[in-house]
C-alpha cells in the first residue's frame, strides 16, 4: 500500500542528495548503510530510521530538520502552539536586559514553585498550557534576579531556560532549543550550582547525538562528570551522574560501541540502585525504571530488535511516571515491533504512546516514521491507524 501524501523524510533525503550532486550510490558510500537500504527510504518502503537520518545530515552537511521537515507547522498551528513559539524566542533574547521596571515578582518561593510547575507540565506533556506560561515566567524571575540576586533565584531561572529547551525540543525547533542551553548555562553560572551546568552538558550532549556527532555528545558526558566533581557526593549528584551514564549509553550505540553501552548501563544500575526512583531530582526521571527503559533504547539502536523487546517485556513502569518518558518508552517499543514484524503490537504500542502524551508523540518525528511504515506494510489499513495517520498530518 502506498504512503499518504507525497512528502516524506525519504523525498526529502533523494531531494537534498541531489542538490548535493550525489547519486544514491555516491550517498551510500559516505554513510554507513547499503545502497539498497536507501534507495528504499527514498521511495518510502523502507523507515527511515533516526540514525540514517543522522548520518545523511552528517554526509550532506544539513541539519536533521530538514530531512524530517520539523517543525510541523500546520499541526503546531491546529493545536493553537505555534503562535506561542514567538514569546518564548523573544523571553530568551532578552534575558540580558536586567530587571524589567512594569514587574513586580512574587515571593522567591513561589517563583520557584512556578518554575518546578513548568518541568512538571512539561513532563505531564502539558505542552501548550507550558507554553503559554513560560515566557512570563522567565521575564518575572529574570527581574527578581537582578533585583535581589540569590543562587536560588538563578537557579529557578536556569530551571525555566530548561523548560524553554525541553518545549522547543518536543516541537520541533532545534535552533531555539540552542539559545535556550546557552541560557541555562549563562543562569546556571550566576547560581554557582555545578549539578546546574552538568545537566545542561547532559543536554547539549543529546542535541549532539540527534545530529549525528557521537564524539562530541560524549565529550560533553565526560565535560558532565568533570563539574560534578566540583559538588559534595550527595544523591541528587548521584542521580545526575547516572543520568549521564544513561545519555552515554544511547550515544555509544548509536556509535554501534556494544561495550561501551554495556558500561555505561552498568553504572547507571549501580547508582539507580544507591539512589533509587527520583523523579524529583532535576526532573531527570533517573532510577531504575528508566535504566530499564534506557536499556530497550540502547538495543533499538543498535538495531537489536528481538532483545530490544526481551527487554521490553520487563519494564514495569510505575503509575506516577512522567508520561513524557513512559510515551517516549511505548515509541520505542513501536519501532521494535514494527521491525520484528510485529505490525499488530506496534499499532497498540503507538496508539498507548498517543494515549499518554499525545501532543509530544504528535510532534515525534519517530512516531510518524513508525506509523507511515505501519500504513505501507499493512494489506488493509485499519480505521485505528487511518486515524493516526490523519492525526499526525501524513
Amino acid at each position: 500500500m502506498p504512503f499518504p501524501g507525497d512528502e516524506h523524510t525519504g523525498t526529502r533525503i533523494a531531494h537534498h542528495r541531489k542538490r548535493a550532486g550525489l547519486t544514491q550510490r555516491g550517498l551510500a558510500q559516505r554513510v554507513p548503510y547499503s545502497y539498497s537500504l536507501l534507495t528504499q527510504v527514498e521511495s518510502g518502503h523502507k523507515p527511515a530510521s533516526p540514525d540514517l537520518v543522522a548520518a545523511v545530515a552528517k554526509a550532506l552537511s544539513i541539519d536533521v530538520t530538514a530531512l524530517t521537515g520539523q517543525p510541523y507547522v500546520t499541526e503546531l498551528q491546529q493545536d493553537r502552539l505555534a503562535a506561542l513559539v514567538r514569546p518564548i524566542r523573544e523571553a530568551l533574547d532578552l534575558y540580558d536586559l536586567g530587571a524589567d521596571p512594569a514587574i513586580t515578582p512574587r515571593p522567591t518561593p513561589q517563583l520557584v514553585a512556578a518554575a518546578d510547575g513548568l518541568c512538571q507540565l512539561v513532563r505531564a506533556t502539558r505542552l501548550h498550557d507550558a507554553a503559554v506560561d513560560l515566557p512570563d515566567t522567565i521575564a518575572e524571575i529574570t527581574t527578581a534576579a537582578y533585583r535581589s540576586p540569590s543562587s536560588v533565584l538563578w537557579a529557578a531561572l536556569s530551571s525555566t531556560y530548561r523548560t524553554a529547551h525541553d518545549l522547543a525540543v518536543k516541537l520541533g525547533y532545534y535552533d531555539l532549543s540552542t539559545v535556550a542551553l546557552d541560557r541555562m548555562d549563562w543562569a546556571a553560572s550566576r547560581a554557582s550550582d555545578p549539578l546546574l551546568s552538568a545537566v545542561r552538558q547532559y543536554m547539549r550532549a543529546l542535541v549532539y547525538f540527534r545530529e549525528g556527532e557521537y564524539t562530541i555528545g560524549q565529550r560533553l558526558v565526560a565535560s558532565g562528570h568533570g563539574l560534578l566533581e566540583l559538588s559534595p557526593e550527595t544523591r541528587e549528584r548521584q542521580a545526575v551522574a547516572g543520568q549521564l551514564h544513561l545519555g552515554a549509553s544511547v550515544i555509544a550505540a548509536r556509535a554501534e560501541d556494544a561495550d561501551a553501552v554495556t558500561a555505561h548501563l552498568a553504572e547507571a544500575k549501580s547508582y539507580a540502585k544507591r539512589v533509587g526512583e527520583a523523579t524529583d531530582v532535576h526532573w531527570l526521571s533517573f532510577g531504575p525504571t528508566n535504566v530499564r527503559l534506557h536499556t530497550v533504547s540502547a538495543h533499538v539502536e543498535m538495531r537489536h530488535y528481538g532483545e530490544a523487546l526481551r527487554q521490553a517485556a520487563k519494564v514495569r513502569i510505575p503509575k506516577d511516571w512522567p508520561a513524557s518518558r513512559a510515551a517516549h518508552f511505548y515509541v520505542d517499543q513501536a519501532r521494535a515491533q514494527m521491525e520484528a514484524g510485529r505490525t499488530e503490537a506496534a499499532l497498540k504500542s503507538i496508539v498507548t504512546a498517543r494515549k499518554l502524551a499525545p501532543q509530544q508523540t504528535r510532534y515525534h518525528s519517530g512516531a510518524r516514521e513508525t506509523i507511515r511504515s505501519l500504513i505501507h506494510l499493512s494489506r488493509r489499513t485499519p480505521d485505528t491507524l487511518d486515524h493516526l495517520a490523519a492525526w499526525v498530518g501524513l
